[in-house]
């Protein structure tokens, strides 16, 4: 603790510094305009911390995934899809939701979530026509809020398209880890 105060004395010492140096050389108009550009600079500082703010540009702390019913958990994902600047819509779907995803090299994800506490099923892949072809595979992202067990592993390497995302990686990608760095690399 004390180095942050030290830290932070020495950052306002600084700025004082500054402000003085600047008055004695041009009058007046230095300390106004350095006060005003700092005011400015820790409104904004300040405004982008909120929750409401850091969760709409996809930024998310571990406690506030768990809070997330299924709807929400589906919102977060498609945020921070967004912020990795991938192209997001949801799928119409009566009992949870589903989205797909495109990125502007041509990669595409269908992505399904899965309660906690709920096995991961051998679902009905996407219609067909809901993608449209293109050279890269469709990737099945399953989103998952607990722990995977082995059989869903082995269930999802013998799919080869299919990535199972917990919550230790969700955690990671929700702190701002992209992605591309938690999907496996082409081999």
């Amino acid at each position: 603790m004390l180095p942050g105060f030290v830290v932070l004395a020495a950052v306002v010492c600084a700025v004082v510094a500054v402000l003085v140096l600047g008055s004695r050389a041009a009058g007046i108009v230095v300390p106004v305009v350095g006060v005003l550009v700092l005011g400015v600079v820790l409104a904004i500082g300040l405004r982008r911390r909120r929750p409401g703010a850091r969760r709409r540009s996809g930024h998310y702390t571990p406690q506030e995934l768990f809070e997330l019913d299924i709807q929400g958990l589906a919102l977060a994902v498609a945020r921070m899809l967004r912020r990795d600047q991938w192209k997001v819509r949801l799928l119409p779907a009566p009992d949870r939701p589903r989205l797909c995803a495109r990125h502007p090299d041509g990669r595409r994800l269908d992505v399904a979530f899965r309660p906690v506490a709920e096995p991961l099923p051998d679902e009905d892949l996407p219609h067909p026509h809901a993608h449209r072809g293109g050279p890269d595979p469709l990737v099945h992202l399953i989103v998952h809020r607990g722990t995977f067990q082995a059989r869903d592993i082995r269930w999802a390497q013998r799919d080869g398209t299919t990535v199972l995302l917990d919550s230790p990686a969700l955690e990671r990608w929700a702190g701002g880890t992209r992605l591309d760095d938690l999907l496996p690399r082409k081999r």
